[in-house]
């Protein structure tokens, strides 16, 4: 950040007109400040796989909202680096953010995120629309497509609760790709390693009228899928009492499951696999 001059005033940077992105004020004031900067000197390039990665998080609609939820392992190449890695984040009170990908990097982009949300609130007098909010988001990944295109890659997942719909709000999934794509995605969706496996469990358990805790069930079935086919994915880990994050947006705001309702599911889930290993099967 722009510090303060030789009197301990802040600095000319605090006072100039300019626009309600936080980013833009940093990339004009202090680039090197941003996660997309370059990390190694020109010419320098590390294998991706010496950064821990982190994966599988997804998302659902259900009948009161949205879910979000992923599992806890990072993994650098074949080894695990973190077993109880935070992949799933508040952005502001209705949006959350869940990311797979580099997690230094991942993490600090949730950061400024989540510092570029509340700094256009604070400026404009008004939270941006959700819409706004994934455009945004979509710009810092553009962001860091040089990163990405050395295997650097963060690819976030992104839920709200959009108060503006008209008749009542509703939840909304936005998925991105490596060049900051941007797409809104009916349902569910997944992303990660994992996430083939994970879509297709909850291709069969969706319902779009599923209660808050028939949701979070077949969110711990679908991260049970993945790591079950997927080594970088873990699943719920009862010795250690590692167990996935699983968060809800609804009317009300962000919420994440405490931590002795998602062991009480998850337990729940892997005592269902103990009776159907395949796990459950399609409603009728």
């Amino acid at each position: 950040m722009p510090g303060n001059d030789s009197a301990g005033l802040p600095s000319e940077a605090f006072f100039t007109p300019g626009t309600s992105s936080f980013t833009e004020f940093l990339t004009a004031h202090r680039p090197g400040l941003l996660p997309t900067a370059p990390p190694f000197p020109p010419g320098v390039r590390v294998p991706a796989d010496r950064f821990p990665h982190g994966t599988t998080v997804l998302a659902l609609t259900y009948r009161d909202g949205v879910l979000i939820a992923g599992d806890r392992r990072a993994t650098m190449g074949n080894l695990i680096a973190q077993r109880d890695l935070e992949k799933v984040h508040p952005a502001d009170d209705h949006t959350a953010v869940a990311f797979a990908g580099t997690v230094g990097l991942a993490l600090d982009m949730v950061r400024l995120y989540q510092v570029e949300l509340t700094h256009f609130e604070k400026i404009e007098g008004v939270p941006m629309t959700l819409g706004a909010k994934a455009t945004r988001l979509a710009a810092m990944i553009r962001q860091n497509l040089a990163q990405a295109m050395q295997g650097l890659v963060v690819v976030p997942l992104l839920v709200g609760y959009d108060l503006t719909v008209p008749g009542g709000g509703r939840g909304r999934i936005f998925s991105f790709d490596a060049a900051g794509g941007l797409y809104e995605k009916r349902h569910f969706h997944a992303e990660g390693s994992g996430s083939p496996y994970a879509r297709g469990a909850l291709k069969k358990l969706y319902r779009p009228d599923l209660s808050r805790r028939e949701a979070a069930l077949a969110a711990l079935q679908a991260l049970y899928d993945a790591a079950d086919d997927d080594s970088a994915t873990g699943g719920p880990d009862l010795h250690r009492r590692i167990f996935p994050v699983v968060s809800v947006i609804t009317e009300d705001g962000f919420e994440r499951l405490p931590q002795t309702e998602t062991e009480d599911l998850s337990r729940e889930t892997v005592r269902q696999r103990a009776g159907r290993p395949d796990g459950p099967h399609a409603s009728p």
